[in-house]
């Protein structure tokens, strides 16, 4: 905010309506923990209620998700489709019959409530333990806030995904190379979006310590499900995993094009480039470049001590995975936003005008854009047809790759501390 605003109000005897509003916000309320725990948990309740009626059957997702555990007991193929149980069908690992069993064997209602509640503590719990200050996790909440809404509307898993790299990256900080090595599998293993965290082995010097664990911990996770099932079959379930994920990407790329379908999918910049430009191209036009710009920062071999630099890291990995998959959906944009979150936090200078501009142009577009509180001329108008959502994701990213490739994080332009030593 403009100091000679407020200035200039208080000159003329005037309220200053923005000064209100910062200080309405800046209430003890708003920065407690406890706000931000009580509002996520009665949201959490909400979503179970409304989306899975009173006895859970109604949400789809997670009619998915517990099946994949009956028809792993079953030898059932985990992929084909089912309509008499659910629509569409399962894109995840066979390994994440095992995380879902839990849930899959209680009444449905208590399942499906216990599944989300665990997935909001999950990342609460993960936000908690960020070695940022406390300013900056309340911000990172506050951000995240409607994603996780939309995120528990769905019984989305990805909200497991965002934490996973999350939490591959403080166990790297706290030198404990077998977690972070597990939080990488577990997410390779379930969606292969974890496997963007696989970089951070960079900020060890345990590399090939973390190299021997993820190979285990993938081993490990590989061979499970054949306990309760036989290992001719689980060989036989990747082997349809990956089958599956190549006839989904087809067709995300196919709807790619179409600005007026109702399936929602390839909301990234490969969906917004050709649902923009109409044009037929090979996304590997994109994502060849894209790989490129990722990979850039890492030449910096020098930054790669200071926090900042590795939480820069971080917050890209998490925006690359919703920017650059034809799989990227509406309630998968908790991933981005923990990007964005953590982008606009964690710099050890004090953000400008234009970030702030960034943060709340991410925030209306790709948080709220899809949602009943964007009118609907702009959203079924714009937003929707073009995927725009992806926009302010990509503005952030190439803002942060700019930062990350010409600041020297050992003594960045104006000081703030927003990161713990």
């Amino acid at each position: 905010m403009n100091k000679d605003n407020v200035t200039s109000c208080q000159a003329n005897g005037k309220k200053c309506p923005l000064k209100s509003v910062g200080d309405f916000f800046r209430k003890p309320f708003f920065s407690d923990y406890r706000t931000l725990a009580v509002l996520w948990v009665i949201l959490t309740l909400v979503a179970a209620f409304t989306k899975g009626g009173l006895d859970g059957t109604k949400l789809n997702n997670f009619s998915i998700y517990r099946m994949v555990f009956y028809h792993l007991l079953d030898f059932k193929s985990l992929y084909l489709y089912y309509p008499e149980e659910y629509h569409d069908h399962n894109l995840y690992g066979p390994f994440f019959s095992l995380i879902i069993a839990p849930y899959a064997v209680m009444p449905r209602i208590v399942g499906l409530i216990a599944w989300l509640l665990s997935l909001t503590a999950l990342m609460y719990a993960t936000i908690l333990k960020m070695p940022l200050d406390k300013g900056a996790k309340i911000v990172i909440m506050w951000v995240v806030t409607n994603e996780m809404m939309s995120a528990m509307q769905m019984a989305q898993f990805n909200v497991a995904i965002a934490a996973f790299v999350v939490c591959a990256y403080i166990s790297i900080r706290k030198d404990r190379v077998g977690w972070s090595a597990l939080f990488v599998a577990l997410g390779t293993m379930t969606k292969l979006y974890g496997i963007v965290a696989l970089p951070l082995i960079l900020f060890t010097k345990k590399k090939w310590k973390f190299a021997g664990w993820f190979v285990l911990w993938m081993a490990v996770m590989f061979v499970l499900p054949m306990f309760i099932s036989s290992p001719e079959y689980v060989i036989g379930q990747y082997r349809e995993w990956a089958l599956t994920i190549i006839d989904k990407n087809d067709i995300n790329v196919a709807v790619g094009f179409n600005t007026a379908s109702n399936y929602y999918q390839n909301i990234s910049v490969l969906g917004m480039t050709h649902r923009i430009t109409q044009l037929e191209f090979s996304d590997l036009w994109i994502l060849g470049p894209a790989c490129l710009l990722f990979l850039l920062p890492f030449v910096r071999f020098s930054q790669y001590r200071y926090h900042a630099f590795q939480w820069g890291v971080v917050a890209s990995a998490h925006m690359c995975i919703i920017l650059f998959s034809t799989g990227s959906e509406s309630s998968g944009y908790i991933i981005a936003m923990l990007g964005v979150a953590i982008w606009y936090v964690s710099a050890p200078w004090q953000r400008s005008g234009w970030d702030l501009f960034l943060l709340i142009f991410a925030i209306v577009i790709a948080s709220f854009g899809t949602s009943d509180l964007m009118p609907s001329v702009i959203k079924r108008g714009f937003i929707r047809p073009y995927s725009l959502k992806a926009l302010p994701v990509l503005l952030v990213w190439l803002k942060l790759l700019w930062e990350m490739c010409t600041v020297n994080y050992a003594n960045p332009y104006p000081t703030r501390s927003s990161q713990k030593s």
